[in-house]
């Protein structure tokens, strides 16, 4: 079965979605999160077995990390190292260690198309850890810029979120582009599993490489389709 991935820590279900999942991506002091959140969002991920990686972003809470910032590579890298190093640091409190990195928001979607901004991510988490996983949007810059840097990624694919025919994610803005429904989302997950082409929002086919399903806690009706994703997927 392919795994499930969530975002967490950033107050939404959590504890509800952590049995449905493999791995969890942290947010670590740049959209949201502190010390505290990052340990309880730790503890959760530990009781459960399920791995954790850290979730920096633009260093921009008003906007959740959803606005594309200005930034010098050097910028970039810095806002990486420094949101994943408190991860960590908190994580080794616990005897913990952590598997992945996975930008967020607009850092993730700069980075999918932007070589220089992929290169920059790949850079700072190679040389914070090189045996770290870098999780990117399947065929994107940043997986490519990922092995290039002699990192191990995961492409990942969405079960919760509308594509457009150019590979790339509808714009949270537009209609459509969140998947509420939960057996519309159960479909599109088991097509990505199955290596089947899923539906665009326009209505083209599209098939994408998937090693890696992310679902997103703050997504209507969270849980129902978190549910729904798993029972497919194990339904094979």
């Amino acid at each position: 079965m392919i795994e499930l991935n969530a975002d967490i820590g950033e107050g939404c279900h959590d504890a509800e979605l952590m049995p449905y999942l493999t791995r969890v991506s942290i947010a670590c002091g740049g959209h949201t999160g502190d010390a505290a959140s990052m340990m309880a969002a730790l503890r959760l991920a530990a009781e459960q077995g399920v791995a954790v990686g850290a979730h920096p972003g633009y260093p921009d809470r008003g906007g959740f990390g959803r606005r594309a910032l200005a930034a010098s590579a050097e910028d970039i890298v810095a806002w990486i190292t420094q949101q994943t190093e408190a991860l960590a640091e908190q994580a080794a409190r616990l005897g913990m260690r952590l598997a992945h990195v996975k930008p967020h928001g607009a850092l993730y979607n700069m980075a999918a198309q932007d070589r220089s901004v992929a290169e920059a991510v790949a850079q700072a988490v190679a040389a914070f850890d090189p045996g770290l996983v870098l999780l990117g949007l399947s065929g994107s810059q940043l997986v490519a810029a990922g092995r290039a840097a002699g990192l191990a990624v995961l492409n990942e694919a969405f079960a919760d979120r509308r594509y457009q025919a150019n590979d790339r994610l509808v714009s949270r803005e537009t209609q459509g582009a969140l998947i509420t429904d939960p057996d519309a989302a159960a479909q599109q997950a088991h097509a990505l599993a199955q290596g089947e082409p899923v539906v665009t929002l326009d209505g083209a086919l599209l098939r994408i490489r998937a090693e890696t399903l992310c679902l997103h806690g703050d997504t209507p009706n969270a849980l129902n389709v978190a549910r729904a994703v798993h029972a497919a997927l194990n339904r094979g």
